[in-house]
């Protein structure tokens, strides 16, 4: 079930209104993904809490104002129904607006940094959470260095 503004889970009703609806977007897109809601929920409770720290005052309050989370079309998901989503490591890679924070198979990044330091952390972050794997590429599209990361089950 798709979360609202007016439906969400008790641990975001202390967030703030854009970092809670930024928590609602981000898990919502992960269980279209096939993430497990016990699962999505603290990751993307900590992604958006992220998001809220590195944003700018008016990307807060345009994003504040834009509306009700968006609900993600079941046609637009890659992954229905698709829990090895889970098992898929980080990647950070180049990109035109500097480096970029994905998923293994994602079509999109899920962040993009100017620093590679910053993209680093967040892909360190995110494969710690998720019990992966982070990839670290050069420049030039050869492999940095690769970082295993224990299941926390």
């Amino acid at each position: 079930m798709p979360w609202t503004m007016n439906d969400y889970p008790s641990s975001l009703k202390n967030l703030d209104h854009a970092t809670k609806k930024k928590a609602i977007d981000i898990a919502n897109a992960m269980v279209d993904e096939g993430y497990d809601e016990n699962r999505a929920i603290p990751i993307a409770t900590k992604q958006a809490k992220e998001w809220r720290s590195n944003a700018s005052k008016e990307e807060i309050a345009e994003y504040a104002e834009s509306g009700q989370p968006t609900t993600r079309k079941k046609e637009d998901t890659k992954y229905e129904n698709n829990p090895e989503r889970l098992e898929e490591g980080e990647e950070v890679v180049s990109h035109e607006d500097g480096w970029a924070v994905q998923s293994k198979n994602a079509k999109k990044p899920s962040n993009i940094y100017k620093n590679k330091d910053d993209a680093v952390e967040q892909g360190r972050k995110i494969a710690r959470n998720k019990g992966t794997y982070l990839t670290i590429y050069k420049q030039d599209g050869s492999v940095q260095k690769k970082e295993t990361f224990a299941s926390r089950n």
